[in-house]
């Protein structure tokens, strides 16, 4: 990313016009969005749908696995077989005991890259079936270079996270140091995370029954 996006000094950008600013601020909005999304988010996208699916897959051959009570030793294997497949896939989804620890490797990616946080509040979850959503609201500042290292290493997270709604508006010129400021951007956006949501246990079937034999 840092050999795609321009070089520029300074002095450079100082003697920039504002329509010139805009348009490296605008320039590097494009490059940075167009990169996260065909090759960050379209591919983290699509592995949620996939994680859905396979799912779905597992909770049908679990339950045709059940059903089939003429052979106790098929069964079982079956059931272990699909058990090791279910749980390879829920390692990409954490429960909700890892979700701060999770949100605090978010945090950490964008410290470690040079960002400053200005804002980092994790909303109110989205129950989606199996699995529920995090949104995470994030607002830092930095060099274009800090949001590309940022954003790559977020998409390298053993879990999943997925970056949407990126808005990169260039900081201004506040301070008297106006060569510091220079070249700084601010970027705010929703990192979303997913985890596991357990099936409710189903309540026992023989309770009536039990009721009508003491009456």
């Amino acid at each position: 990313m840092a050999k795609i996006l321009p070089s520029l000094t300074f002095e450079k950008i100082e003697a920039f016009t504002h329509v010139q600013r805009l348009l490296i601020c605008l320039s590097t909005f494009l490059i940075l969005g167009g990169a996260y999304f065909y090759l960050i988010y379209m591919p983290k996208s699509g592995m949620v749908n996939e994680l859905k699916k396979e799912y779905e897959e597992l909770q049908i051959r679990l339950a045709r696995a059940k059903a089939a009570s003429k052979s106790l030793e098929k069964i079982q294997k079956q059931y272990k077989e699909v058990d090791v497949e279910f749980k390879l896939m829920l390692e990409l989804l954490p429960d909700k005991k890892e979700i701060p620890s999770l949100l605090e490797s978010i945090s950490k990616s964008g410290r470690d890259s040079g960002l400053e946080f200005l804002l980092f509040k994790p909303d109110n979850e989205a129950r989606k079936g199996f699995y529920a959503e995090i949104p995470v609201k994030i607002e830092v500042e930095g060099g274009y270079h800090d949001l590309a290292m940022f954003f790559d290493k977020v998409s390298r997270l053993p879990r999943i996270v997925n970056i949407s709604n990126i808005s990169i508006k260039g900081v201004k010129d506040s301070k008297k140091d106006t060569k510091k400021d220079a070249g700084r951007l601010k970027a705010s956006c929703m990192a979303t995370t997913y985890r596991f949501v357990e099936a409710p246990k189903a309540a026992p079937a023989n309770g009536k029954s039990k009721k009508a034999k003491g009456g």
